[in-house]
This record gives C-alpha cells, sequence and structure tokens, in this order.
C-alpha cells in the first residue's frame, strides 16, 4: 500500500505552486484537497521595480528569496558581471528555467543560511534584495551589518484570497470530511489562514495535523497557537512530501 493511501491532505499555496505539491502526494497515495491561503499579486508600485531593474548593471550582487520574485525579472536582461544568490533550490530551478544560473545557494534554505553565506562578499558590495512587499527584515540587516550596500525592491504581494473562505467552511462542515493533515509552505500561509479561520468564524480542528515547511514556518504556527507535529527536514516540498509519509507511517 502507499504511505498516503486513503490520507486526505489539505495544500494551502497558491494554486500554480500547489499543484506540483499535490502531485508529489498523489504519488504516494494521498486525496490532495486545495483551498489557497495566499494568492500571488504584483507589487504595488510596478514603476518603482521596473526603475530599479533597469539599473542592475549598478549592482554586485542580486538576491531573491522566493521563486515568486523571479517573474520580475521577466522582461529584463541579466548583466554578465552581476552575481545571483538564491535562497533554494526551488527559487534557483525558477531562476535556470529563464536561463539565469544561481551562482550562490545556501545549504540550508533560509535567510540566515543565505545571510551566513553572502557575508564573505557583503563588504562595500551593492546588493539588490528582491522580495515580497512583507518579509522579515534579517537577511538586509545582516547584510548591512557586514558592509553591504542594500537595496530592497518589492517584487510582488502576498495577498489572501478571499473565495477561500466559503471553501473552508464548506471543508470544515462535515467531521467525517476532514482532511487527516494541512501543509505549510511559508509563514504567510499560516497567518494568512488564521485570519481566513476568523473571517469564517470557524477554529482549526484538533483532530488535523500541522504540517510545516521548516524552522521559519514552524515559528510562526508556534505563534499562533498552532505548533506543527510535522516539519521538513529540509525548507523543500520534496522534503515536507517524505515527512508526512514518516508522519503517517508512524501511527
Amino acid at each position: 500500500m502507499l504511505p498516503l493511501a486513503h490520507r486526505r491532505i489539505l495544500i494551502t499555496r497558491t494554486r500554480t505552486q500547489g499543484s506540483d505539491l499535490a502531485t508529489q502526494l498523489e504519488a504516494l497515495g494521498a486525496e490532495t484537497i486545495l483551498i489557497p491561503t495566499i494568492e500571488i499579486a504584483p507589487p504595488e508600485d510596478l514603476a518603482v521595480l521596473n526603475q530599479i531593474l533597469s539599473n542592475l548593471t549598478t549592482f554586485d550582487w542580486l538576491i531573491l528569496t522566493s521563486a515568486n520574485a523571479v517573474e520580475a525579472l521577466a522582461q529584463h536582461k541579466i548583466p554578465p558581471t552581476l552575481k545571483i544568490a538564491a535562497i533554494g533550490p526551488a527559487t534557483a530551478k525558477a531562476l535556470q528555467s529563464r536561463g539565469i544560473h544561481a551562482d550562490l545557494v545556501p545549504p540550508k534554505y533560509v535567510a540566515e543560511s543565505l545571510a551566513e553565506a553572502l557575508l564573505p562578499h557583503a563588504p562595500a558590495a551593492r546588493m539588490l534584495l528582491l522580495r515580497a512587499a512583507v518579509a522579515r527584515d534579517y537577511l538586509p540587516e545582516a547584510l548591512t551589518a557586514a558592509g553591504a550596500h542594500i537595496t530592497i525592491a518589492e517584487a510582488y504581494r502576498a495577498v489572501i484570497p478571499k473565495e477561500s473562505i466559503a471553501a473552508l467552511k464548506h471543508l470544515l462542515a462535515d467531521p467525517t470530511h476532514h482532511p487527516h493533515a494541512i501543509t505549510f509552505t511559508s509563514a504567510s500561509t499560516a497567518t494568512n489562514l488564521t485570519e481566513l479561520l476568523h473571517a469564517a468564524s470557524l477554529t482549526l480542528p484538533e483532530t488535523i495535523a500541522r504540517a510545516s515547511i521548516g524552522p521559519i514556518t514552524t515559528r510562526t504556527l508556534r505563534e499562533l497557537n498552532l505548533p506543527p507535529q510535522i516539519e521538513a527536514q529540509e525548507a523543500t516540498i520534496p522534503s515536507l512530501v517524505e515527512a508526512l509519509a514518516a508522519y503517517f507511517a508512524s501511527l
């Protein structure tokens, strides 16, 4: 029997990104339910972003902390002298799909590890950080303290899809159809879920196992009083799928 056979798993990623996670879970026998708690939208001021990206030759490093930020580069040429840092393999893969090579990927796929990997390159370096409108400041603060000149550009916004309120109400109305687990692939998916549940006058049943992609998401879940029972060893989708399979195999 497949390790996730007869297990229903709720995916909270965007519709575009959720399909990849769903495919991997379904390959192990899971039934997947996609209710996005996050939706990717353009930045508030696209003109400002494009102005910055039209001057990439003025930077030594371009840093991307999400595959979502890669889309912002679509209409812009990467100078051959510009070094590229990606927070993890998914971001590096998104870059590669556009013919862009990532010069640096940290051993752990979190801001702390990326900052540590970039520290030797930081003194006097001109670094452009492409990130979401709302993001942690650890990375730019660490690099600035190390002597880098940081420019932060809002590449996208993570917004809450309001249509997910009705979908959550329908899903949680009948306990016999509740999912066995819910996945969180970023801190935003966790915080947005709590807002959606509040808007729907719902709480997340304790019978639904909570699966986190990594330590930053786990920290957010704990702050929301939703500590996860499952955490991926690496902050990647394949590792999250492995963690889910191992968890249910242990029951």
